[in-house]
């Protein structure tokens, strides 16, 4: 049922308006056919307790017309009983005179039966033929109960006709006889009581031993019909579209039974009413169609401003915000809906115009951010594409040089306002029709429109000369580097990514070249694409066995001892051969995968270290770190691990680690090599006197050796500033209690030097070049054979 309603209403296929209409329409059409329901059935239950009534009225009518008519017999009885003529002739025996004075009165009063009975109840004289056995037999029976009640009356069955019956005295004064009288009960009877009541009369008669029928009726033939076929037993008759209620009244018959049925019209009792049905009707269609008209203007009322909503919605959608909402004005619930739709548009409007401030624009230095240049670049070429004789453009990226260390020694605030003087210097250096924009973090660009290549290194060098004059803030001076890429359009690139690509990659080589600015290559791009498979080559690498360890011996400088060695890495590649470091480093540690080979590397030595051991001459191992293997936490586990593997003592390994690498997080890294140190590891400081570390984190860092960086050492017989630099350093190391390795010794006289100047160790080519295992147990032997001799 409520699936067929839903179909029928046209869920989801019915605007809202036609839908609100329907469904109110469906309500007062299932109200209103209620109350017509109720009302008919209350009509006719009303009806057919006024029939009850009525039938009821109608027996004691009935039956009082049959008491008057035996009244009426009576007083004519009592007549000829009292006439002193009709006595005389009774007394003396005239039976014509009886009978003619019985005619007389019968015919008189309208009796069809008279008769005189003697004291015994014998039948003296009958004005009807004497040949009727049935009325006959009928006086018989009826004298005796007639007789117990002398003004009584009867009602007997003659053949199947009723008859009603009186009987009074003949006095003389003495009883001497009885009148007896009676008339049928035919259909002038039944008329009149139709006339009086209203009520439809049938007589059944039974005579004994014969079936029911109908004597006498008002009924029209078709009902009569209908009578005969439902029986005597009937209470209520259907005759085509009308209904006949019946009410029995037995008249307690002589000689057989007789029954009276009252009949009563249901439609005629209902009819007065019809008419109130019908205005009920009427009513009815024209609320439905008054509700309809309400319902149709009441839903547009509701529905128009909907619909203007949900344009005013789309709108939204599309991203126009200007147009107000409509019906803002009004003082109901579609007006607060408007209004939050206008409040929200306002402030969608709002929140749009901050988005694309953050979408397009830094927020500190007030510069384009990355997107928007990018935009820009992109626009600019798509315009000048088509165009032969289009002006090229180029790109200019810059990056700061320590803008990290800037941030953890003096703090994010400081460095922001670096970042704003940056910007604001690009912008002081940088014609009006040069773009400049913050591409994130410490990466700036430019983009000249009207530049070629050698106008654009022009440009980068103006950049760059901007960053000789240091920063200052408050008390704080700041000097700052940058280094700079540039890349032209369409000389270097045909799209925006591309070309802001490659200005980046030259910005990297000329930050690794300390170049400081370095116009794009496709020799150097192209050697950047040999990488983008060389992560899992390396990782394959790893997992077969393709990397080999190399040692290169250090020698104590007193009494020319092999007392360490330095593990370095190499690649045998099975198609390129035996692949340099400098191949893959730098890239192992741009991916982090460099904490891999870090791994590994220990791993090997480690697994190498007992076999490299003889009697009393112990070997140190060191292996170089790097700064994301500082940085990562678990490392001193890590390497806990494989010292539980091979059982190796951490004594017997020297970690070497860069100034730079301590310089990018020195806090962290400081936390790290302590924990390396307390577990028994000899710590070196690698490179030393390149980086920016201040004398301040040497004293800190748990560290037992420095090695002088080989720039200083292959040059200290020639030039006297690195000899005293060397000597500096030497002297500083072991007034901290620090032994000192230099390493870069190529020949005779800088071993002399480093001798005379009491340094510890010696590392270099004139002792010997990096060697795998096995060569350098040989070498070694042979060094020894040596230094006996």
């Amino acid at each position: 049922m409520r699936l067929g309603l839903l179909s029928w209403m046209g869920v989801g296929r019915w605007r809202l308006s036609t839908r609100i209409v329907a469904l109110s329409l469906l309500l007062l059409l299932l109200v209103q056919t209620a109350g017509l329901l109720v009302v008919r059935a209350s009509i006719e239950r009303n009806a057919r307790e006024q029939i009850r009534h009525e039938l009821q009225l109608g027996d004691r009518v009935w039956r009082r017309l049959l008491d008057q008519n035996a009244e009426k017999l009576r007083q004519g009885a009592g007549l000829l009983a009292g006439d002193f003529g009709f006595r005389a002739a009774v007394n003396s025996g005239d039976i014509e005179t009886i009978r003619s004075a019985l005619d007389n009165q019968g015919a008189r009063i309208g009796a069809t039966v008279t008769a005189l009975l003697d004291n015994q109840m014998a039948l003296r004289a009958l004005n009807d033929t004497p040949d009727n056995p049935a009325l006959t037999a009928a006086i018989a029976e009826i004298t005796a109960p007639l007789a117990k009640s002398e003004l009584g009356g009867t009602v007997a069955l003659v053949g199947n006709t009723p008859y009603q019956f009186v009987m009074v005295p003949l006095r003389a004064p003495l009883v001497i006889g009885w009148v007896l009288m009676g008339f049928p009960i035919d259909q002038t009877l039944a008329n009149d009581m139709l006339t009086l009541s209203g009520l439809h009369v049938a007589m059944l008669t039974q005579a004994r031993g014969q079936p029911a029928q109908i004597g006498l009726s008002t009924l029209p033939d078709a009902s009569l019909q209908a009578l005969q076929s439902a029986g005597a037993g009937v209470t209520e008759l259907d005759n085509d579209d009308d209904s006949l209620v019946t009410r029995h009244v037995d008249l307690q018959a002589v000689g057989g039974g007789v029954q009276t049925l009252l009949l009563r019209s249901l439609n005629e009792v209902v009819a007065p009413f019809q008419q109130v049905q019908l205005v009920l009707l009427v009513i009815t269609v024209l609320g439905l169609l008054l509700f309809g008209l309400g319902s149709t203007w009441a839903a547009r009322r509701v529905t128009t401003p909907l619909s203007a909503l949900v344009q005013g919605a789309e709108r939204l959608g599309r991203g126009e915000y200007e147009q107000p909402v409509q019906y803002t004005w009004r003082q109901d619930e579609i007006g607060d809906l408007a209004n939050a739709f206008d409040r929200m548009r306002k402030n969608i409007a709002i929140s749009r115009n901050e988005i694309q401030q953050l979408a397009y624009w830094d927020r500190l230095t007030r510069l384009p951010n990355r997107l928007r240049f990018r935009d820009t670049v992109k626009e600019t070429i798509l315009q000048r594409r088509n165009d032969a004789e289009a002006q090229p453009l180029a790109v200019i990226t810059l990056n700061l040089d320590r803008f990290k260390h800037v941030n953890d020694i003096l703090g994010y605030a400081l460095g922001d306002r670096l970042l704003m003087a940056v910007a604001e210097r690009l912008l002081l250096r940088m014609d009006e029709g040069a773009l400049v924009a913050r591409l994130g973090g410490d990466e700036f660009s430019v983009v000249l429109f009207n530049a070629d290549a050698s106008q654009a290194m022009e440009a980068a060098k103006t950049i760059a000369n901007a960053f000789e004059a240091p920063l200052s803030f408050d008390d704080q001076t700041v000097d700052l580097s940058a280094s700079l890429g540039v890349a032209c359009w369409p000389q270097h690139a045909s799209d925006v990514d591309s070309l802001l690509g490659r200005a980046e990659v030259a910005m990297y080589i000329a930050k690794r070249k300390a170049t400081v600015f370095e116009l794009y290559d496709p020799a150097l791009d192209s050697s950047s694409k040999q990488t983008l498979s060389l992560l899992s080559e390396l990782r394959y690498a790893v997992e077969h066995h393709e990397l080999r360890l190399f040692l290169q011996p250090k020698i104590a400088l007193d009494n020319g001892r092999v007392i360490a060695a330095e593990a370095l890495v190499r690649w045998q590649h099975p198609v390129r051969g035996l692949v340099p470091p400098d191949a893959f480093i730098p890239f192992a540690e741009q991916t982090g995968f460099v904490r891999q080979l870090t791994l590994w590397m220990f791993d090997e030595a480690a697994r190498q270290w007992a076999g490299l051991q003889q009697p009393g001459l112990p070997l140190r191992m060191s292996i170089n770190l790097s700064t994301r293997d500082l940085l990562d936490l678990d490392f001193p586990a890590r390497l806990d691990a494989l010292l539980d593997k091979h059982q190796v003592a951490p004594e017997g390994f020297c970690l070497e680690i860069t100034e730079s690498a301590i310089m990018d997080d020195p806090l962290r890294a400081e936390g790290t090599l302590k924990r390396l140190s307390d577990r028994g590891f000899k710590l070196s400081i690698d490179d030393f006197g390149t980086g920016y570390s201040s004398l301040a984190y040497l004293k800190r860092l748990p560290v037992d050796e420095l090695k002088i960086d080989k720039s200083f050492v292959m040059g200290m017989e020639r030039d006297p500033d690195d000899a005293k630099i060397v000597r500096s350093t030497i002297d500083l190391a072991h007034n901290m209690g620090l032994s000192v390795v230099a390493e870069g010794v190529e020949n005779a006289a800088v071993w002399n030097l480093l001798r005379e100047q009491n340094c510890d160790e010696a590392q270099g080519y004139y002792m010997s070049r990096p060697l795998p295992v096995d060569g350098f147990k040989a070498w070694r032997q042979r060094w020894a054979e040596r230094a006996e001799a």
